[in-house]
């Protein structure tokens, strides 16, 4: 498929910048996966109308970091740190003082080099520093090092990091965001960024679920800075795929084995799943795994464990619009996201969100004509490529574009 499949024209107000005023009131677009027609659902609160009975829905409980540090070098230059892994998540995870970082400097950081850490100032603050410093282990190139810190990563983090948000966003972390870029069943640190779709659910929407007869589980896979990154290929199929680490429990297999219809909530989710399938026997959905994941769901894929997949508007050019386009079809998919940049829904990480299953809009159901104006209330501002074990700091994406 040619990268030109994957583009799209969005127009610059229609990128969510700030998350909805209350949670749970974005709005919600329905694309039906049989027919390919799409219609408005509500808000996703209104989702609850969909949910039967012997559901499972699947969420990704990945906790973001504050994974954005900034320090000194003894030269008295700047450097801009995104801590990727230092084993956030894993046993004795906490206590780990070496880790592997992109980073961003006006001159390429050599072996040696030590840094010495400060909490970025705002709003006419003085800068003040943060407890630890560190050295440079290795430069691996393409914008990564490997660094050794004096005191735990973690508690380096906690003390002067700040939350990766999106490049898109083009803003600075607000205090909001330390809650609402978070989803409320996060559990487990080590992600870059957010899975996005599951910002919308609240604790009564998962109790809501639940009451309807679905059962709602979780899995983990720490979504890194790759997320963000546009596949640079011609040809989509040609693009390698970044590295996440993932967890399926045995318990969450289980439930997905038992469904009469899975619900992934968010690409991650979905990619997770997916993984855990390649290694499913004697019928079964998926497997229980834990190791790291490339898989690259592109047009064509067969799916194998989910049946219906909840998500938000994707950036252009992405991997996570390739997915949507083999899950929906791609024809479809392009059409739904031209039906919502009509109707004035909100896109990206703090945007609107779809629900992408079979039955939602049967026939003829595709709704057009000129955009509602969107609910005052909702916003504040106007394919399989490799599965492995082990993890390699080696095939990190380029790009590295703090706000």
């Amino acid at each position: 498929m040619d990268i030109s499949e994957l583009d799209y024209e969005l127009p610059d107000e229609l990128i969510a910048r700030h998350p909805a005023a209350i949670r749970g009131a974005s709005r919600l677009l329905g694309l039906d996966r049989t027919s390919g027609k799409s219609r408005d659902l509500g808000t996703v609160n209104d989702i609850i109308e969909l949910v039967r009975p012997g559901d499972v829905w699947v969420f990704n409980d990945t906790r973001v970091r504050p994974a954005r540090i900034f320090a000194k070098k003894s030269s008295g230059g700047r450097v801009e740190l995104l801590v990727l892994s230092d084993g956030a998540g894993l046993p004795g995870g906490e206590l780990s003082v070496r880790a592997t970082a992109m980073y961003k400097s006006s001159k390429a950081l050599k072996a040696g080099t030590t840094l010495s850490f400060y909490k970025r100032p705002r709003n006419g603050e003085e800068p003040h520093g943060a407890p630890g410093s560190a050295r440079v282990v290795h430069n691996l190139g393409d914008g990564l090092v490997v660094i050794e810190a004096d005191t735990p990563i973690a508690d380096i983090l906690d003390a002067a990091g700040e939350i990766p948000l999106p490049p898109y966003l083009e803003r600075l972390p607000e205090a909001s965001d330390a809650e609402r870029y978070q989803t409320v069943f996060a559990r487990v640190p080590g992600a870059v960024a957010a899975p996005t779709a599951g910002l919308h659910f609240t604790e009564a929407l998962l109790a809501a679920i639940r009451a309807r007869g679905a059962e709602v589980t979780t899995l983990t896979l720490h979504v890194g800075p790759g997320t963000f990154r546009p596949i640079k290929a011609e040809r989509v199929e040609d693009h390698v795929m970044h590295e996440e680490l993932m967890h399926v429990p045995e318990s969450t297999a289980a439930l997905v084995n038992a469904a009469r219809r899975v619900v992934a909530v968010g690409t991650t989710s979905v990619r997770a799943l997916e993984t855990a399938a390649s290694f499913a026997t004697d019928g079964l959905r998926c497997n229980s795994f834990r190791g790291a994941t490339r898989l690259f769901l592109t047009p064509g894929y067969e799916f194998r464990a989910v049946d219906a997949l909840f998500t938000n508007f994707h950036i252009p050019g992405s991997s996570l619009l390739a997915l949507v386009g083999a899950f929906a079809g791609m024809a479809a998919a392009k059409s739904a996201y031209v039906t919502a940049i009509a109707r004035r829904y909100r896109f990206y990480s703090y945007g609107d969100a779809m629900f992408i299953a079979a039955g939602i809009a049967p026939g003829h159901g595709e709704q057009s004509g000129p955009a509602p104006a969107p609910p005052a209330s909702t916003a504040t501002d106007a394919g399989l490529s490799a599965v492995s074990g082990q993890r390699s700091a080696g095939q990190q994406p380029r790009d590295f574009e703090p706000p």
